[in-house]
C-alpha cells in the first residue's frame, strides 16, 4: 500500500544526536515565540535585521517550494487512489475525505457564527503598514528565488497527473514520482521544518519590535479555546455515528480509545501512535485484517483534527486583518483542504506545509499571515493529532461493519495468524516527530 508505507518511509528514522528529532518541533516552536517577544524588547537594529533578513531569504525558498510540494505529494496520492487493495482503499479513503470534510465544514460554520461576536475585523491589520513604513523591521537584503510553477498552475498539474497515474498501468513515470515524493519529504523534514523555529523567532522579533504582538496574542488564544472546544465535538461525532452504522456503544468505544489520544498529546506523531492505536481499536471488536488496514492508513490520510486546526486559525487570521473572503470561497478552500490533507506527508508540520499554497491561492495569504499559521498550528499540533488518532479508530468501526461479513467467510478457508501486539516503546523509538 502506498499511503500505509508513507507512514513508514514518509518519517526519516531518528538520527542519533539530533536534538531536533529527540524533542520534537513544538518546544523549540515554543521556545522561538518566547524568545522573539523577550528579545524584541531590547534587541537594537541591527541585529533585528539580521533575523528579518534571514525570514525574507526563508520566504523566497518556501515560495520555490510549495508548487514543488503539492505536486510531489499530490501526484502520488492521487495516482495510488486508484490502485491497490480496491474497495477497500476506496472506502477508507472515502471515509476518511468525509470525516475531514465535515470537520473543516463545521468548523466554518461555527467560526464564522462566533468569531465576528468575538474578534474584531482589522484588530492588527495595520501590521502590514508598520512593517512598509519603517525600515527598521526590513532585512538587509533579499534574494528572489521565483517559483517553478504558479500554485494554481501546480494544483491542476497534479490533478491531471495523478489521475493519470491512476489509469494508465503502473510504470517508470509512477516509480519517479514515488521518488520525488521522497525528495520533497526530506525537503520539508530535513530543511523547511529544522529552519522553521528560527523563521518564527524572527515573526514574533517583528511583531514585538513593531508593537502589534499583543493584539496578535490575544486573538490567537480565543481561537484556541474555540479549536479545543470543536476537536471534543468532532471526535464525538465520529464516534456517535460510528457507533450507530457497528451497532457498538459510542461513548464505550471513544473512552477504550483514551490511552491512543493520551500517547497521541505526548508524541504529536501519528506513527508513533500506530500500536496503541491498533491496540485500542481491537478492544473495540474490529477485526485484526480490518484494524491492521486501517489504522496505518488513516495515521496518514485522516486529518479531521488538522483540518478543523487550519480552518479555525485562517478564518480568525483573515477577519482579524481584513482579509475579504467569500462564504463561498471558504467553501471551496475546505473542500481542497480534505484533498490537500489526504496528500499530507508524515513528517513534521506536514500539513500545514501541505496547506501553503492553498491558503495562497486561495485566501490570498502573504508571508506573514503563513509564518503566523505554520506557528499556531504547531503550538496545538498534539491536540491535532491526538484528535486524528482517535478517530481513526471511528473509521475502522465503520469499515469493519461494511466488509467484516466478508472477511469472516475468507478466514473460515483460509483463517489469518493471531495478532502479535507491538511494542509501543520500542516502535516509538524508531520514528521521528510529526
Amino acid at each position: 500500500m502506498a499511503h500505509a508505507d508513507r507512514v513508514g518511509s514518509g518519517e526519516a528514522p531518528a538520527r542519533p544526536g539530533s536534538v531536533l528529532t529527540r524533542w520534537g518541533i513544538l518546544p523549540w516552536v515554543l521556545l522561538a515565540i518566547v524568545l522573539g517577544l523577550v528579545c524584541g524588547t531590547f534587541f537594537p537594529e541591527g541585529l533585528s535585521r539580521v533575523f528579518f533578513t534571514f525570514n525574507d531569504i526563508f520566504s523566497q525558498l518556501l515560495n520555490f517550494a510549495i508548487p514543488l510540494i503539492i505536486v510531489g505529494l499530490v501526484v502520488p496520492a492521487i495516482g495510488d487512489l486508484g490502485r491497490g487493495a480496491g474497495r477497500w482503499l476506496g472506502l477508507t479513503a472515502g471515509l476518511a475525505y468525509a470525516s475531514t470534510i465535515f470537520a473543516g465544514m463545521l468548523t466554518l460554520a461555527v467560526a464564522l457564527w462566533i468569531f465576528p461576536g468575538i474578534l474584531h475585523r482589522g484588530t492588527f491589520s495595520d501590521v502590514h503598514a508598520t512593517e512598509d513604513d519603517l525600515a527598521s523591521t526590513s532585512g538587509y537584503f533579499t534574494i528572489e528565488i521565483p517559483a517553478p510553477l504558479e500554485v494554481m498552475t501546480a494544483l491542476i498539474l497534479a490533478f491531471v497527473l495523478g489521475i493519470g497515474l491512476s489509469i494508465v498501468p503502473r510504470g517508470v513515470l509512477r516509480r519517479g514520482f514515488l521518488e520525488f515524493r521522497e525528495i520533497i519529504t526530506a525537503l520539508i523534514s530535513r530543511i523547511i521544518i529544522p529552519l522553521l523555529p528560527l523563521h518564527i523567532f524572527g515573526i514574533f522579533l517583528n511583531l514585538t519590535q513593531s508593537g502589534e504582538v499583543g493584539k496578535v496574542i490575544s486573538t490567537l488564544l480565543v481561537v484556541v479555546v474555540v479549536v479545543l472546544v470543536l476537536e471534543v465535538v468532532i471526535l464525538g461525532t465520529q464516534y456517535g455515528i460510528a457507533g450507530a452504522v457497528s451497532r457498538r456503544n459510542p461513548v464505550k468505544a471513544v473512552w477504550t480509545m483514551k490511552d491512543a489520544y493520551l500517547t497521541a498529546l505526548g508524541t504529536s506523531s501519528s506513527a508513533a501512535t500506530i500500536p496503541v492505536t491498533l491496540r485500542e481499536t481491537l478492544r473495540n471488536g474490529v477485526r485484526h485484517p480490518v484494524a491492521n488496514f486501517v489504522v496505518p492508513l488513516c495515521a496518514t490520510i485522516h486529518l479531521a483534527g488538522s483540518a478543523s486546526k487550519i480552518t479555525a486559525f485562517a478564518i480568525a487570521i483573515a477577519f482579524t486583518q481584513g482579509v475579504g473572503v467569500s462564504t463561498g470561497q471558504w467553501i471551496g478552500f475546505v473542500f481542497m483542504l480534505g484533498i490537500v490533507m489526504v496528500a499530507a506527508p508524515g513528517v513534521p508540520g506536514g500539513a500545514i506545509m501541505a496547506a501553503v499554497g492553498i491558503l495562497q491561492s486561495m485566501l490570498g495569504f502573504d508571508e506573514q499571515q503563513i509564518a503566523l499559521m505554520i506557528a499556531t498550528y504547531i503550538a496545538l499540533d498534539s491536540f491535532g493529532t491526538a484528535t486524528n488518532v482517535t478517530g481513526d479508530g471511528a473509521i475502522a468501526m465503520v469499515v469493519d461493519r461494511l466488509i467484516g461479513r466478508r472477511l469472516d467467510e475468507k478466514q473460515r478457508v483460509a483463517p489469518t495468524h493471531e495478532y502479535v501486539p507491538f511494542d509501543p516503546d520500542a516502535y516509538i523509538e524508531q520514528v521521528s516527530y510529526e
